[in-house]
């Protein structure tokens, strides 16, 4: 039953520190909003019937 319990206790440690890291992630970095253009071919939107 120990090693159970220390397997437990080492995925809980690491789904905190992931979670933690999401959390810091989420808080603390800023996107960079940008312009972004798409070309899009001209056989595409003017197709031949």
């Amino acid at each position: 039953m120990p090693t159970l319990f220390r397997f437990l206790f080492f995925c809980g440690v690491i789904a905190g520190l992931v979670y933690g890291t999401m959390i810091a992630l989420v808080t603390f970095v800023e996107p960079v909003e940008r312009n972004v253009t798409v070309k899009i071919p001209s056989e595409r939107v003017n197709k031949t019937q």
